[in-house]
């Protein structure tokens, strides 16, 4: 078959259109050393070919939303044969290609098998949008536009992910021999009927280059059997092959003169096969009748596995379980591919509302779960207690499948065939049959053909094989003749079976070359091949070079003796090629794949998940999800949130068109938003959720797909953001004010471009959300449950840990209530409770409260700070309240305590073990200092009219870091402003100005004022200045609303589980936050030895508290902290830490030199047999060392960090012992 010469001419007309936008990698681009093109990458041309039509079709689109008339009927056309084609193809791959690949690479197919539902479901959308099409519906082309938009944009990232990630490790992982062979594999496991469609289409949008080398590469994949060549090179000709292949000939013979092609070898034009008046069926029997034929033979095939299950029921053996199987699958791939045959040809032909779809499905679903018992008993073993059940379902499905089919065929012979034997002529049914069988894929048809002559008589058996003749068109020679002789296959040692039975079905294969040269010289201009194909471009494998025969000792020199010897018709066997395709290698059955193709004949479903490629994976996957609460699942919250955003995205778009200045500011700003979070989102999980999956062995490649998806998603958005911008300018240079200025055309040009840009936008956000939707849904399908089965619960919350220290401040000010708004309150107070889980040891939810403050906390923070308590110390006070050997008295009561008061609280907060170190230590800082601060406290409050005149407050003028220059600011820090101190109420550049002259220190984040050293006025606490004569003055580059900092000169971030401003460009950049240390490390510190709170502590040289230390600090390779300037003097006596002793850096250079100073030293002789036992403070093992004075080696490690635990007396053996 080929396609329609209108719908062949608008793809050439396509191709010259989108070559300059199009621009896929060359073909035959990766070799293997040795200069020969990659058979596997016959596939570029599909992919080049596909993103043609895409284009073309949505640019048609493009131009029918935007007011151009466009033929829907041809469009609808278009449309269907590209999903007809790229279904096959995709079904072809989750067939032979993925399953190949999984076997040598792992991890890698499933994700592009799940893409495959998805794109079918986006088709299955498209068709639905085109069949209820109204003239008069006005949103109709721009939906049009979106979903062509949306289909192109999914499919283009999906081939161009293979062509990135799947076709190199095809290349790399096998030869080019193997490649031959899946490809062949490939083309076989297509449809017949669409195979005679897909290479002409293919071939229409091929360069004579591309041409030449898809000629070439057919070659090599094709098996050197000259029928079988002929067979796919008539297939890529199409009609105008044929055409030449009728020209290349003589006059046509009549079909008495080459009824037995054994003794003839004339060939050439194949009219016989057409259907004539002359020519006559002398029995008169209607050729539809062979419906019954398969019915029968089906009918009795599911008869005999019947009684085969009744058979394992009475002996119990499921030894035989996988041949059992084996048939039961064969037999349901005929009975769906007879359906698909009726769906698609039969029934549109005989009557358009006539359907039998219910019946299939059900038949579909028998099938399925007859399949699904037979594993079940097999993975079971057919345990004794439960063998029984086993054996009743057993009998109990084949007996219903059985009920079923029979009262189907019942209902058909009854409705269907007398309507078709009424009002179709011979001809007509004969065509309609052999369309029918082709709609089966070659696989199947050499299994099928064999099977059911077989089971008929020779009679029927030779009408089959007339009436395929007659129906097949001329161009179908070669194909005809492969049926036939497949067919042949199926009688006694493959005898021949002529219509007539006076000769064989088959030409000799001398014949056949000849007609493959003589077809191929007359098509030059079009296959170029004037020479002959060099068989030493590729050998071809021994299994895919034999010929297929039933009768192999007559098969094996027929060749030979065909000249010297020619025996009658019926004496010889047919001797056809056979594919030398095994199925069986594919290790899974084609069944699935088999239902997934059911759906292209029914418009209106869509194909099962069971149809995807890892059938029984996914379904095990499915049942890990929503089963417990995870901590990795606050991850995945952020889908919702996501998904929520993108809804939105997809719906307001399309009042873009409206042009409404104000609700595109707040359309750019949503989308914004959304790009940043998901940003954060994508990096985090490419940086450290998909690392820690692939470092688990059995997880390799798993997550490669989806960081490719996150680049392709990252081009997405600043597309959208590109025209976003474009839309925004518009808006800018067409104000209402110029349009009286600009001639009268302008307006048209604005809204005519305005226009284009917003239908665009809409396709665009349309193609983004279906990107991204079906990205999170592949994603929680297949990566999602692998947490759970490879993660424990600690490191899931390690996972989450990480990931959260690496999100900056104002990112989680932005995403928390993004995410939460999104979700349900039982939901919301899961992630809150995980993340607090994560982040327990560090200051996270003091930073949460003081963003999000509740009114309830806010009114309780008014109503401490008139005692001088911040809010970060209700949760001490809600500490204290829960024991009653807990210090509880109040600030009056502090007040009025006296010294030895204070002492014997302080020792009770010390005894009390409920507490930890840090809350302790805070606590004994308020009692030692309570009694000043409450003293303090009533200084301002006294005087409150005291402090009404600006110029009245201590402090009130400016101060500068550079006199010179009069650059604000102080010796600390470069600001434009003075912070008045809460304490005592006096204005100072920074807290360590105040902390200099003062006997208190200050708390920066209480500060509510400030003063601007530009106007010297008082004013709230803010980044700039509110005072008109500043004109909008910033006070700093940096200002940090909890801390109330302010720093102009270096890269200063927040973070918000120190809940302190820190140095550095932020976290995620150059620094994160590790949730066990609870501090702020280097990016490069991923791996590092994590100590629990180890900032949290006093420096051991200088004794400063290290955690809100301004000093730099050092991370020493024990896991414990000092500061950069102690260490550095430190380490000018020493080499040990000072906490816990061990070495503080690599100390071999030093213990070499100890090594050579020992062995020149010589001990007294009392000495030199005398042993001490040791301990190393490096590997923390004790040994034996021989005695000195001061140096002791370990004899593990060879480090000379050891202390003396024992000195032993005079021994003669001084080895090292482990104890």
């Amino acid at each position: 078959m080929a396609i329609p010469s209108p719908e062949l001419q608008r793809r050439e007309e396509a191709v010259v259109v989108s070559t300059s936008t199009v621009k896929p990698e060359p073909f035959g681009v990766v070799s293997e050393g040795r200069g020969e093109k990659s058979p596997i990458l016959i596939f570029l041309l599909f992919h080049k070919a596909v993103r043609n039509e895409l284009d073309a079709l949505h640019r048609l689109a493009l131009a029918f939303a935007t007011g151009n008339t466009v033929d829907i009927q041809s469009l609808f056309k278009r449309y269907g044969f590209l999903r007809s084609i790229y279904k096959h193809h995709s079904v072809a791959e989750d067939e032979v290609i993925f399953p190949a690949l999984d076997i040598r690479v792992k991890n890698v197919a499933k994700t592009y098998s799940l893409e495959h539902k998805g794109e079918s479901n986006l088709f299955d959308h498209l068709f639905e949008l085109l069949n209820s099409y109204m003239q008069d519906d006005e949103n109709f082309p721009r939906e049009l536009a979106s979903c062509t938009g949306a289909l192109q944009t999914s499919i283009s990232q999906h081939m161009a992910k293979e062509e990135e990630q799947v076709f190199p490790l095809l290349i790399e992982k096998f030869s080019l021999e193997e490649q031959a062979s899946l490809v062949w594999q490939f083309l076989c496991s297509i449809p017949v009927n669409m195979m005679a469609e897909f290479l002409p289409w293919l071939s229409s949008f091929c360069s004579p280059d591309e041409y030449q080398d898809i000629h070439k590469c057919l070659s090599k994949i094709v098996p050197e059997e000259k029928l079988l060549q002929q067979v796919v090179f008539t297939w890529m000709e199409g009609r105008n092959g044929a055409d030449c292949l009728d020209s290349a000939d003589g006059a046509s013979q009549s079909l008495d003169s080459i009824i037995c092609p054994c003794e003839s070898s004339k060939t050439g034009k194949r009219k016989y096969l057409e259907p004539s008046n002359n020519v006559m069926d002398m029995d008169g029997i209607h050729p539809m009748n062979e419906i019954l034929l398969w019915h029968n033979a089906i009918k009795r095939e599911l008869n005999e596995i019947a009684e085969e299950a009744r058979k394992i029921q009475l002996s119990g053996d499921f030894s035989n379980l996988s041949v059992f199987n084996e048939r039961l699958q064969f037999i349901a791939e005929v009975c769906i591919f007879h359906s698909i045959a009726e769906d698609k040809v039969i029934f549109p032909a005989v009557d358009g509302e006539l359907s039998f779809s219910q019946e299939h499905a059900e038949e579909e679903n028998q099938f399925n779960d007859f399949r699904c018992l037979i594993e079940t008993i097999q993975n079971a073993g057919a345990v004794y207690s439960s063998a029984a059940e086993f054996y009743s379902k057993l009998c109990e499905h084949a007996d219903q499948i059985m009920e079923t089919i029979r009262m189907h065929f019942h209902d058909e012979e009854v409705q269907v065939l007398p309507i078709v034997r009424k009002n179709f002529s011979f001809k007509r049914q004969r065509e309609l049959l052999y369309q029918s069988l082709c709609v089966m894929p070659l696989t199947l048809i050499e299994r099928v053909l064999p099977w059911l002559v077989g089971s008929l008589t020779d009679n029927d058996a030779r009408n089959f094989l007339k009436n395929i003749q007659l129906a097949a068109p001329a161009t179908d020679t070669a194909l005809v003749t492969l049926f036939s002789g497949w067919a042949c296959k199926g009688r006694n040692q493959g005898m021949c079976l002529s219509p007539n039975g006076s000769g064989c079905c088959v030409k000799s294969f001398t014949d056949i070359e000849e007609d493959f040269v003589r077809s191929c010289c007359g098509c030059a201009s079009a296959l170029r091949m004037n020479e002959p194909v060099r068989k030493d471009e590729v050998k071809r494998p021994v299994k895919r070079n034999f010929s297929v025969s039933c009768n192999n000792d007559n098969a094996s020199d027929q060749s030979d003796t065909e000249d010297a010897h020619k025996p009658s018709c019926n004496e010889r066997s047919c001797c056809v090629p056979g594919l030398g395709v095994n199925s069986n290698n594919l290790r899974l059955s084609s069944l699935s794949t088999t239902k997934s193709l059911r759906s292209l004949s029914l418009s209106s479903s869509a194909p099962s998940l069971n149809s995807s490629l890892f059938v029984w994976e996914t379904d095990n996957n499915l049942s890990d999800i929503g089963s417990a609460e995870r901590p990795i699942d606050t991850i995945f919250k952020f889908h919702k949130a996501i998904s929520k955003d993108l809804e939105y995205l997809d719906v307001e778009s399309g009042k873009l068109i409206d042009g409404d200045e104000t609700f595109l500011r707040q359309f750019i700003g949503r989308f914004r938003l959304l790009w940043g979070l998901y940003r954060a989102h994508s990096n985090a999980e490419d940086d450290i959720v998909f690392p820690a999956l692939e470092s688990k062995e059995t997880l390799h490649n798993v997550s490669h797909s989806y960081t490719l998806d996150h680049k392709q998603e990252e081009k997405l958005f600043e597309d959208i953001n590109s025209v976003l911008s474009e839309l925004s300018h518009l808006h800018e240079i067409h104000v209402p004010e110029n349009l009286t200025e600009l001639p009268g055309s302008s307006d048209a040009d604005f809204l005519r471009k305005y226009n284009e840009l917003a239908t665009k936008l809409q396709g665009m956000c349309k193609s983004i959300r279906v990107t991204l939707d079906h990205h999170i849904f592949r994603e929680e399908l297949e990566l999602w449950p692998l947490f759970g089965k490879y993660f424990s619960v600690e490191e899931q919350d390690k996972l989450v840990g990480r990931i959260i220290g690496t999100t900056g401040a104002e990112v989680l000010q932005s995403m928390l209530p993004w995410v939460t708004s999104a979700l349900t309150q039982d939901e919301q107070n899961k992630m809150m409770d995980t993340w607090k889980q994560a982040t327990k040891n560090t200051m996270f939810n003091e930073w949460l409260n003081e963003c999000w403050k509740k009114p309830s906390e806010s009114s309780l923070q008014n109503e401490m700070s008139e005692v001088g308590i911040s809010h970060k110390d209700n949760d001490f006070q809600d500490s204290l309240d829960q024991s009653e050997q807990m210090f509880k008295p109040g600030w009056k009561d502090i007040f009025r305590m006296n010294q030895n008061e204070l002492e014997s609280e302080i020792r009770k907060v010390y005894r009390d073990s409920t507490l930890d170190p840090r809350r302790k230590a805070y606590l004994v800082q308020n009692l030692l200092t309570s009694r000043w601060i409450a003293a303090q406290q009533k200084l301002p409050q006294a005087a409150p009219s005291e402090t009404s005149n600006d110029e009245d407050i201590l402090g009130c003028s400016p101060s500068f870091r550079d006199p010179e220059n009069e650059t604000f600011g102080c010796e600390h820090y470069k600001r434009n402003c003075k912070l008045r101190a809460a304490c005592c109420g006096k204005l100072f550049t920074c807290r360590f100005c105040h902390d200099k002259v003062s006997d208190h220190s200050m708390d920066r984040k209480a500060t509510i004022e400030m003063m601007c050293m530009g106007c010297l006025k008082i004013q709230p606490v803010g980044p700039t200045c509110i005072t008109p004569s500043c004109n909008g003055l910033s006070m700093a580059k940096y200002y940090c609303n909890i801390c109330k900092f302010f720093d102009d000169e270096r890269n200063v971030y927040h973070c918000p589980f120190c809940n302190l401003c820190r140095v550095g460009k932020g976290l995620g950049i150059d620094y994160f936050h590790c949730m066990t240390c609870n501090c702020c490390l280097g990016i490069k510190l991923v791996n590092h030895k994590c100590l629990e709170k180890g900032l949290e502590t006093n420096c051991p040289i200088c004794c400063d508290f290290l955690f809100t230390s301004s000093a730099t600090v050092r991370a020493l390779p024990c896991g414990h902290y000092m500061h950069s300037a102690c260490f550095q003097a430190y380490t000018c006596s020493h080499y040990t830490c000072p906490i816990c002793s061990k070495s503080l850096g690599d100390m071999a250079v030093y213990f070499g030199m100890l090594d050579a100073l020992l062995a020149a030293e010589e001990l007294p002789e009392e000495y030199r047999d005398r042993c001490q036992d040791i301990l190393c403070n490096d590997c923390d093992r004790k040994g034996t060392a021989r005695f000195h004075w001061l140096y002791h080696k370990c004899g593990y490690c060879g480090s000379y960090n050891t202390r003396v635990i024992k000195t032993e007396t005079q021994t003669s053996d001084c080895s090292t012992t482990h104890q």
